[in-house]
């Protein structure tokens, strides 16, 4: 499904993965572990013809050296959109910058960053733009 994404194609696939999320929203509501929603998010995403990442790893390069940090993105669509999803009670600043940490170390432009654990998903669901 790979193309060339202008502003309208990003709003078309952000549109898109939201779709997804709300599908996977309602079928299982708030209250399940992120993984759980990772899993399913990925399912829809992949019906769906997208090319996906799925926990793909960050490295951190310090004065020229690549270190392992352990960090990972949960989700890459199409190398264009990081998804990063949470189950929380209310979103922390702190996610917030995890979210644009993990953008400028994977050099993408745009993020989800998506809370579950909402029984509105709107309410949970940020776009950030590096």
């Amino acid at each position: 499904m790979t193309q060339i994404y202008t502003e309208k194609k990003i709003n078309e696939l952000t549109y898109e993965i939201i779709g997804c999320a709300y599908k996977v929203h309602s079928e299982l509501g708030p209250g399940l572990l992120e993984s759980a929603y990772e899993a399913c998010l990925f399912h829809e995403l992949l019906e769906k013809g997208f090319d996906l990442e799925r926990q793909k790893e960050l490295p951190l390069v310090y004065k020229e050296v690549r270190l392992d940090a352990g960090y990972r993105m949960d989700i890459a669509v199409e190398k264009k959109v990081l998804i990063e999803i949470k189950s929380v009670d209310a979103l922390a600043p702190i996610h917030t910058a995890q979210v644009l940490t993990y953008l400028k170390l994977s050099k993408l432009k745009l993020a989800l960053l998506i809370n579950f654990n909402t029984v509105n998903l709107q309410q949970g669901i940020h776009r950030l733009i590096m």
